[in-house]
C-alpha cells in the first residue's frame, strides 16, 4: 500500500445548522486515484471545498504528512493541492495561454522560473489547447474547456489534483477522453481525487472508492470491489445509468 498523501479524519461541514458532510474519513495513497461517488446534494462538492480551505471545517486534514489547521486556498496550493470546480471557473475573455499562465502564478511569484517548460508538458498532454492558445477561453466547446480547467491546475504542478464532475455536461465520446487523461495524470505521478456522479466511468478508473450520501460515507473499498456491490450495482449502475465506461490510456 502506498504512503498516504492525504488523510481526512471525522469531517464535518456545517451551514448554519444543518451539516451537510457528517465526520467523514478518507485517504488518498501516492500514485492514487480515490473517486467519492454519490447522489446529488449527497455533499461531495462540499467535501472537495472543505479539505481545500474554501469552506470552514472540523475534524483532521493532514496532507503531505503535516496536519492543515485552518488552512487557506493559496496555502493548500503551495503545498501541492489543487481544485478543478465543477463550474471550472475560467476568465472568459482571455486567451487560454493567459489562463494557463495564470495557474501557474504561485510558482512565479516564489520565485520559480519552470513555467514555460510546465506550459509545454501541459501542451503535451492537451494538444488542442496548444492550437488554440490564442483563443479566449469563453469560445471553447465544453470538452475543451474541461481541459483548460485541468491544465491550468496542472500548472502549479499539483501533488494532489482534485476533480469534481470533471464529465458534467460533456459528450460520452469527450467523457472517454476526459478519463483517459485522468488515468494518464496518474501515470505522471500525480495523485487524484475524483468526485463524480457518473460511478461506472469513476469506478473504472479508480484504485479506490467512497460512496457518499446524505453527507455520510456509506461504503467503501477497493473500487472494483465497489463496482460488484449489489447496493452500487442497484443504485448506480442499474438501468438508467448506462453512462459511457472510460477506457484508461
Amino acid at each position: 500500500m502506498s504512503a498516504n498523501l492525504l488523510e481526512v479524519r471525522d469531517l464535518r461541514v456545517a451551514y448554519d445548522k444543518v451539516e451537510a458532510v457528517s465526520g467523514v474519513s478518507l485517504t488518498v495513497g501516492e500514485g492514487q486515484i480515490v473517486t467519492v461517488i454519490g447522489p446529488n446534494g449527497a455533499g461531495k462538492t462540499t467535501l472537495l471545498s472543505a479539505i481545500m480551505g474554501v469552506l470552514p471545517s472540523t475534524g483532521q486534514i493532514v496532507f503531505g504528512g503535516k496536519p492543515q489547521e485552518h488552512a487557506e486556498i493559496e496555502e493548500m496550493v503551495a503545498a501541492g493541492m489543487n481544485l478543478v470546480p465543477e463550474k471550472r471557473e475560467l476568465f472568459a475573455e482571455m486567451t487560454v495561454h493567459d489562463n494557463l499562465m495564470l495557474g501557474g502564478f504561485h510558482r512565479f511569484r516564489t520565485g520559480l522560473r519552470d513555467q514555460d517548460k510546465t506550459l509545454a508538458e501541459v501542451y503535451e498532454l492537451f494538444p488542442r489547447l496548444k492550437e488554440r492558445h490564442a483563443q479566449l477561453a469563453g469560445t471553447l466547446s465544453g470538452g475543451e474547456r474541461q481541459m483548460l480547467a485541468v491544465g491550468r491546475a496542472l500548472m502549479a504542478k499539483p501533488r494532489l489534483l482534485m476533480l469534481d464532475e470533471p464529465s458534467l455536461g460533456l459528450a460520452p465520446r469527450i467523457v472517454r477522453e476526459v478519463f483517459k487523461i485522468v488515468a494518464r495524470l496518474r501515470e505522471m505521478g500525480v495523485s487524484i481525487l475524483l468526485i463524480e456522479q457518473n460511478a461506472r466511468a469513476a469506478l473504472q478508473v479508480a484504485d479506490y472508492a467512497y460512496v457518499l450520501e446524505t453527507g455520510t460515507v456509506t461504503l467503501e473499498g477497493p473500487a472494483a470491489e465497489v463496482a460488484v456491490d449489489p447496493r452500487v450495482v442497484e443504485v448506480y449502475l442499474g438501468l438508467g445509468h448506462g453512462a459511457p465506461a472510460a477506457t484508461p490510456a
